[in-house]
């Protein structure tokens, strides 16, 4: 599956708006077949939260859709399989309560976030469990990344455990390349 930028429809009145944020079917007809088993849930204070850039290595790999409930967000997807054409290339787009945006993250790819404004919630399914053993990623810097992160003047927060990933070159990727290069997104 690649990764893909998801626009729900928003029908909206004088009340404000609905979506159908996910139907199994339908995203199915775009190509998200994968069976979710948890949703998860972060709110970050401030703007400048980097979360990322993070993977689950098989059998616990988790494919992600990743969508901004409250503020924004600068989400990005690297991919992370070996011997793709690919390998360190990144696409990423803006989420937020506001645009609706979704972006789906398949296993192979590292993904991180950061806030551009306080108080912000972030609500993403997985198709794997949470499995700490599996735990993996790429760090936030990596100068052969090249990510354009709009940070704050102060730089990222981060997480202790953040701050200590390797680079992507330095990483043992525990991911193989499908057969399907990194696409651009229409972000």
């Amino acid at each position: 599956m690649p990764v893909k930028l998801v626009r729900p429809r928003r029908f909206g009145d004088d009340r404000g708006w609905f979506s159908e944020t996910y139907n199994r079917s339908r995203y199915a007809e775009m190509g998200i077949g994968c069976a979710f088993v948890q949703d998860n849930h972060s709110m970050s204070r401030d703007a400048g939260v980097l979360r990322g850039l993070h993977w689950q290595a098989p059998p616990n790999g988790q494919d992600k859709l990743v969508r901004c409930v409250r503020g924004r967000i600068w989400d990005v997807a690297v991919d992370a399989r070996r011997g793709s054409p690919t390998f360190g290339q990144w696409v990423a787009a803006e989420l937020s309560a506001d645009n609706g945006h979704q972006l789906f993250v398949p296993v192979g790819f590292a993904h991180g976030f950061v806030t551009l404004e306080p108080d912000t919630e972030v609500e993403y399914k997985v198709s794997g469990l949470y499995a700490p053993e599996s735990e993996g990623g790429v760090i936030w810097s990596d100068p052969g990344l090249t990510l354009p992160w709009p940070l704050p003047a102060n730089g990222p927060i981060l997480s202790p455990k953040d701050e200590i990933l390797p680079t992507l070159s330095e990483a043992m990727s525990p991911f193989s390349y499908d057969g399907r290069p990194l696409e651009p997104i229409d972000a």
